[in-house]
């Protein structure tokens, strides 16, 4: 009898052993970066176990702006023997993973499977004895490149100066003041004075939205590529060329091509302009003349735009883009109320477009060649 009851006590044990003690707790430190593709999906995949895993801690920590995470960041890695590789990066046990992605997913939740019934140290604990943390394993799956503590400050605070010296470049391109004055030259030819100024404030709206627009698409689609840096890159040389390009319109102006409207597309938008007599027609024609646009006024945003995507953060990215199309549309409507209050004529705008029209690109092509130049000197020398 004693025997049998034994024998109960140790099968009723051996049962309960399991619910008992596999409910050991795990922590899991997590660096992200604000705005990084790759970090939103392991934090959403993140929350969508935590109801299933009592015991899981999980501490997360932004790294982009947050100097604090930024050390805490660098003095894990440097406690388990890895280099900052990007984000996202979790710590659990002696364990680090780098990126996410479907097989790190399930290589997690066996991790912490294992962690609840066996037990697990706290990632916190491996920086007060950095020691024993001879045989770190690292995973890599997709991730976005880690941004350096300085060269991420240096970033942020280069981004709002350049911004306003792209828009500055971008506002007096001689394409968008030829097309405004292109359209109060029509309306104000109906006697309407009044008309032409709205009709100028609609159509420099339309500008407005447009490219602001069309930014932030651009914007989106690079952060969601999770190719900011390798972007960035690119925009410096491609800055380089369109100030080369800007400069050869100020030596040899109109050989082999030039920074401004196509001349084969010339007609046609001036048909279109020469057709509008009212003010919603203006609004809507601004939408269509954007695209003529594009070709001699998107380069210095591209630029800009790579610059963005390297800030990382989208209502940052979004606040400085409304302010470049501000400055961007500032011309147009320094223009419109020049014409409307009698202080210039059209024929007198035109004028002094068509006799600073090299020395616009002359201006254009320096700076926005010396931005390019100065992007690569700080990419190379770790700068930003």
């Amino acid at each position: 009898m004693r025997f049998k009851l034994n024998l109960f006590i140790f099968i009723f044990l051996l049962i309960l052993t399991p619910f008992v003690f596999a409910n050991n707790e795990v922590d899991i430190y997590v660096f992200h970066g604000q705005g990084c593709p790759h970090c939103a999906q392991l934090l959403k995949f993140l929350d969508s176990i935590k109801d299933n895993y009592p015991s899981l801690n999980i501490v997360e920590t932004e790294v982009y702006f947050d100097n604090e995470g930024r050390e805490l960041f660098a003095k894990m890695c440097e406690a388990y023997g890895t280099e900052i590789q990007g984000v996202p990066t979790l710590f659990i046990d002696d364990k680090v993973i780098v990126g996410f992605s479907e097989s790190l997913s399930r290589s997690l939740i066996q991790e912490i499977d294992f962690c609840i019934e066996n037990g697990c140290e706290s990632p916190i604990l491996k920086l007060e004895d950095s020691s024993k943390l001879n045989e770190t394993r690292v995973e890599v799956g997709d991730s976005s490149p880690s941004e350096d503590p300085k060269k991420t400050e240096n970033v942020k605070k280069l981004t709002i100066p350049v911004v306003i010296s792209a828009a500055a470049i971008d506002a007096i391109n001689p394409c968008a003041f030829a097309v405004l004055i292109l359209l109060l030259t029509t309306i104000l030819a109906s006697g309407f004075r009044k008309r032409a100024l709205l009709a100028g404030l609609a159509f420099t709206i339309s500008i407005y939205i447009s490219y602001f627009l069309m930014g932030l698409g651009l914007y989106s689609a690079i952060q969601a590529s999770g190719l900011s840096h390798g972007f960035f890159k690119v925009v410096a040389i491609l800055a380089i060329l369109l100030g080369l390009f800007n400069l050869k319109d100020y030596l040899w102006y109109g050989k082999w091509f030039i920074m401004e409207v196509p001349l084969s597309w010339r007609p046609k938008m001036k048909t279109l302009l020469k057709g509008i007599t009212s003010v919603p027609g203006a609004f809507l024609i601004g939408f269509v003349i954007s695209l003529f646009l594009l070709p001699c006024t998107s380069g210095p945003y591209i630029v800009i735009l790579g610059m963005l995507a390297k800030v990382t953060t989208k209502n940052y990215a979004i606040f400085l883009l409304l302010i470049y199309n501000l400055i961007f549309v500032l011309p147009m409507l320094l223009i419109t109320s020049g014409i409307y209050f009698g202080f210039t004529t059209t024929e007198k705008a035109e004028e002094w477009r068509q006799s600073k029209l090299k020395h616009l690109h002359l201006i254009a092509g320096i700076i926005i060649l010396l931005l390019g130049i100065a992007m690569l000197i700080g990419l190379k020398f770790g700068w930003i």
